[in-house]
């Protein structure tokens, strides 16, 4: 029984810690996906508490998983992981039974599951918990509480630092299809054999002579029989899903030119794409650096424009306040949302790659770019992102300050 409690606890607490993590380098995201939660259950008031609960959500995951895999604070971390299944596995069973978001974000952009899938993952890690939760005073820390404290703030520290960094400037890991190095063409594509939707359709006659209406499949409907039949209407239902493409509904539409997605996907040269899904939204600190990047690329023969989901009359007005100096297309909002996770973000292209992306904080001097090749360039810049290298020097140092800990203490405890 032993070993199966500490199997348990530990499996348990990788899960949260992975799940934390994945969500905590992801704010913005995490931010998007309590949205739609909101709006699909009419709580749209709430949604300006959804980056709160964003930061709150992956900090106590990734907690409650420390806590667990270290077997500290186990008590409070078996009643954190069992209230947390306790809200957690009945909602996951309506989201599965209504469907109103395809995915519930449980690990962000990392592992995309369905709803049936969450909820069936619940029920085993329910399971789990239920273990831990029946077994948590018969865990026995190599901790004494003071020692059991420090760990706690430390691994408090640690993450509120990877989530503000996160936040501010972009994640430090995208498993999004727009990822730096990712071919946008390359992933609108569908491979070939690949499964197609499968529907089952119900057609409705109506009997001329009787009134009544039937119902018929695609094999023994009336198609023939026009004297004692009508059309009255039809069902369609989806029976089984087939392969998605990673990225759909991506299209660029300019407001003169029509759709300009191929040219743009296909142009050998740059294109800068200026991504700002809400213009209402969207920060202006540093409209005026964005406008010195349009000059710079007007004039070396580069693409450079607005992606917005916004409409025309609220682009207007902050093309007219701001004095932006290049067109605005429009883009699906959840697209442009996916490509960046800030408003506004820079995308640099070339042939459909993208070589690089900002976030607004991040943005580019054109003195950077004078005289260089951009792709080289790109290149340059994130193998020497000395902003990046810190965090993960703090989450190695992290983890190394944690092994040497562990060791030590298990080394006493074997003496």
């Amino acid at each position: 029984m032993r070993l199966l409690r500490n199997i348990c606890r530990i499996l348990v607490g990788l899960l949260f810690i992975y799940s934390g993590f994945v969500k905590g380098i992801d704010p913005l995201g995490s931010n998007y996906k309590f949205i739609d939660y909101f709006n699909a259950f009419q709580m749209s008031w709430m949604e300006g508490t959804a980056l709160f609960f964003s930061f709150l959500l992956s900090l106590t995951e990734f907690l409650i998983g420390v806590c667990l895999f270290l077997n500290i604070k186990t008590k409070w971390a078996a009643w954190g992981s069992f209230l947390f299944m306790l809200v957690l596995t009945p909602l996951t069973l309506i989201l599965a039974i209504k469907n109103p978001v395809t995915d519930c974000g449980c690990f962000g952009d990392a592992l995309v599951l369905s709803n049936w899938e969450t909820f069936w993952k619940n029920m085993i890690l329910l399971v789990l918990i239920l273990v831990i939760f029946y077994n948590k005073h018969k865990f026995k820390s190599i901790f004494n509480l003071l020692e059991q404290s420090i760990l706690l703030v430390c691994t408090l520290i640690f993450m509120l630092c990877i989530e503000f960094y996160c936040y501010r400037h972009l994640p430090i890991l995208d498993f999004r299809p727009y990822a730096i190095g990712n071919n946008i063409t390359e992933g609108m594509t569908i491979p070939e054999g690949a499964p197609h939707d499968e529907f089952k359709i119900t057609l409705k006659y109506k009997n001329k002579n009787t009134g009544e209406i039937k119902e018929f499949t695609e094999e023994n409907y009336p198609w023939q029989d026009t004297v004692n039949w009508e059309y009255a209407s039809s069902t369609e239902k989806l029976i089984k899903e087939g392969y998605k493409a990673p990225i759909h509904d991506f299209v660029i539409e300019h407001p003169e030119l029509g759709d300009i997605t191929q040219d743009i996907l296909q142009d050998n040269s740059y294109t800068f794409l200026v991504i700002a899904y809400n213009i209402n939204h969207t920060n202006a600190d540093n409209q005026e650096k964005l406008n010195r990047l349009a000059a710079y690329a007007q004039e070396k023969g580069y693409r450079f424009y607005g992606l917005s989901a916004s409409v025309g009359d609220d682009l207007q007005k902050y093309k007219d306040a701001h004095q932006v100096n290049y067109d605005f297309c429009s883009t699906d909002e959840i697209q442009l949302k996916t490509i960046v996770r800030s408003n506004p973000g820079l995308v640099l292209l070339r042939e459909g790659t993208v070589l690089n992306k900002w976030g607004h904080r991040d943005l580019p001097e054109v003195e950077e770019l004078q005289g260089k090749d951009l792709a080289a360039f790109c290149l340059q810049s994130q193998e020497h992102a000395a902003d990046k290298y810190l965090v993960w020097s703090l989450i190695l140092l992290y983890a190394a300050c944690l092994g040497f800990y562990l060791a030590r203490k298990y080394k006493k405890q074997v003496k």
